[in-house]
């Protein structure tokens, strides 16, 4: 097979892109997974713990011989693209998220998902929400729109995309690089094990809200479950309010 063909039929296959693309490559990917809304089945997480690895004395190891990248190359242009590719996600939501996310036959682009991102925004803030969305696969790509759309303020997403960027990227990258000695060997059989642990980790604060939000609905009874808002709660119009966030 040529580069392409390889490219083509690896492209979910991070330990694959890796051999196949370099770091040049590499960086496109994560700027592509943040901000091209079709980057969204992309192995953002997996591939920058690779790159890591690949930066390491243990790159030969993992990848063969003539695979090695500069690592300082990596912790500069990794949060560099991944922080311009949120900041398209979101201006592409901001000037035609409305149009896009309204389309009824649209399968990919649904308006629950900006109903459902308003109603994450008002639990956990938008700031804590868009750093939070950058440990978890495919909703880092669609939360940057989501937030556009809902007008989420360009210079306050832009300062917290800022830091849930620097903070995915370089932790992502240093675990690969600090550990790679020891992943190397390893690597074809724990790399999913280990993706599934840190997404776990990454939404266990919204795993607990949702757990809080059923007991407040158990114990608020039936008109909390038919949708009035429970004591302290915000009302159910401040989530459909023309489905958008309130500037600030």
């Amino acid at each position: 097979m040529n580069t392409t063909t390889d490219l083509a039929v690896n492209l979910l296959d991070a330990k694959s892109l890796i051999s196949s693309v370099g770091t040049v490559g590499l960086l496109a990917i994560i700027f592509a997974e943040t901000g091209l809304l079709i980057g969204f089945f992309l192995p953002g997480d997996s591939l920058l713990i690779l790159g890591g690895v690949a930066a390491s004395s243990a790159a030969a190891k993992a990848f063969g011989p003539g695979v090695q990248m500069p690592i300082a190359v990596l912790l500069i242009g990794a949060p560099i693209c991944a922080i311009a590719g949120a900041q398209l996600g979101h201006l592409l939501g901001a000037k035609v998220g409305g149009r896009l996310f309204d389309k009824p036959e649209s399968r990919i682009f649904k308006r629950e998902y900006v109903q459902k991102a308003e109603e994450y925004f008002q639990k956990f803030g938008p700031e804590k929400a868009v750093v939070m969305a950058r440990f978890i696969p495919i909703v880092r790509t669609f939360l940057n729109p989501v937030a556009g759309t809902l007008e989420m303020p360009a210079r306050k997403f832009f300062v917290w995309n800022a830091i849930g960027g620097v903070l995915w990227t370089e932790a992502m990258l240093s675990i690969g690089y600090f550990f790679g000695d020891s992943m190397a060997p390893v690597i074809d059989k724990y790399l999913i094990p280990a993706m599934a642990l840190i997404i776990l980790l990454s939404i266990s604060p919204i795993l607990v809200e949702v757990v809080r939000d059923r007991k407040k609905r158990k114990a608020a009874g039936p008109a909390y479950a038919g949708g009035a808002a429970a004591p302290g709660e915000p009302e159910a119009d401040a989530l459909q309010s023309g489905g958008r966030h309130r500037r600030g």
